[in-house]
């Protein structure tokens, strides 16, 4: 907040008090031996008094007036100053970060301390691994892992960089980046076509390899996805031959794959996560893909 309405709602806050000390005070000059005299006003045989407020009830408006003068003054109640008391809704929030995090050192320490594999049957432990995930994965891999369109299920075998608990991690914390280079200018529509139904036939035991768009495929493609389709997790490069599809698997889109490329990046956690996070996280889930 800028000195300007800083200073704008001390003035009002100050005008408002002043006005309401007034208003209070200046309703009580009526004496006690003018009590019970009316103000004129009669309306169905009810006649208006007008006397002071009872001695509780005023005294009740004092002490209100005198607590928010106090209020004011102790809290950051009036612009940007901090108040006597030097409290602040932020400094409240931080002390509570501090003490919460303090009491679960001890408890993330205790889960560093288990291998991936043990810690990944701990029910308390996936809980916890749980939350992380909404909080940092579910997003583009859904809230129970299994991804969607262009975002990799981790609730089945099927890994692009490997399954095993140490590639998990270096998934997580490093991230990773995809990129299939778009082969357009290599096809007409027909050699198009033709390349989109081999893929695509690829999980099965018929095959042409002497075909244009085998020879085509083991030029172009078996350098990263293997000469019969079946992926390369060093590259990152997926299995063409499990009929699980990353982008769909009609002809359309493996026709859209081939033509344009695929560029895909998860993001390294690192900087994002401390490393007793990445290690429950990791081994959350390596116990997804376990339970099949």
């Amino acid at each position: 907040m800028s000195s300007f309405w800083s200073m704008w709602i001390i003035v009002l806050t100050v005008i408002s008090i002043a006005l309401i000390v007034w208003l209070l005070f200046s309703n009580r000059k009526i004496t006690a031996s003018k009590e019970n005299q009316t103000t004129g006003h009669i309306y169905d045989g009810i006649e208006e008094y007008d006397n002071p407020l009872p001695s509780w009830w005023f005294k009740m408006f004092v002490i209100s007036i005198v607590f928010a003068i106090g209020y004011l003054i102790a809290f950051p109640g009036l612009g940007n100053f901090p108040g006597l008391l030097n409290w602040t809704s932020v400094g409240k929030w931080e002390k509570e970060v501090a003490r919460a995090e303090q009491a679960n050192d001890a408890l993330y320490a205790g889960f560093m301390t288990t291998d991936t594999q043990t810690l990944a049957a701990n029910k308390k432990a996936m809980r916890i691994g749980k939350r992380i995930f909404a909080n940092n994965c579910a997003i583009c891999h859904g809230v129970n892992g299994e991804g969607s369109y262009g975002f990799p299920n981790l609730t089945d075998q099927d890994w692009l960089y490997g399954g095993t608990p140490e590639l998990i991690q270096t998934s997580i914390s490093q991230g990773r980046n995809g990129a299939m280079p778009a082969w357009n200018a290599m096809f007409d529509n027909d050699g198009l076509e033709a390349m989109a139904q081999y893929v695509k036939n690829l999980a099965s035991t018929d095959l042409d390899t002497d075909s244009p768009a085998g020879k085509k495929f083991a030029m172009l493609c078996a350098s990263c996805h293997g000469a019969e389709g079946q992926g390369n997790q060093a590259m990152g490069a997926p299995n063409l031959a499990d009929n699980i599809w990353l982008y769909g698997g009609d002809a359309g889109q493996i026709k859209h794959s081939i033509a344009s490329g695929r560029g895909g990046q998860m993001p390294a956690h690192h900087d994002k996560l401390s490393a007793e996070k990445i290690h429950l996280l990791t081994a959350y889930v390596y116990q997804l893909s376990q339970q099949q």
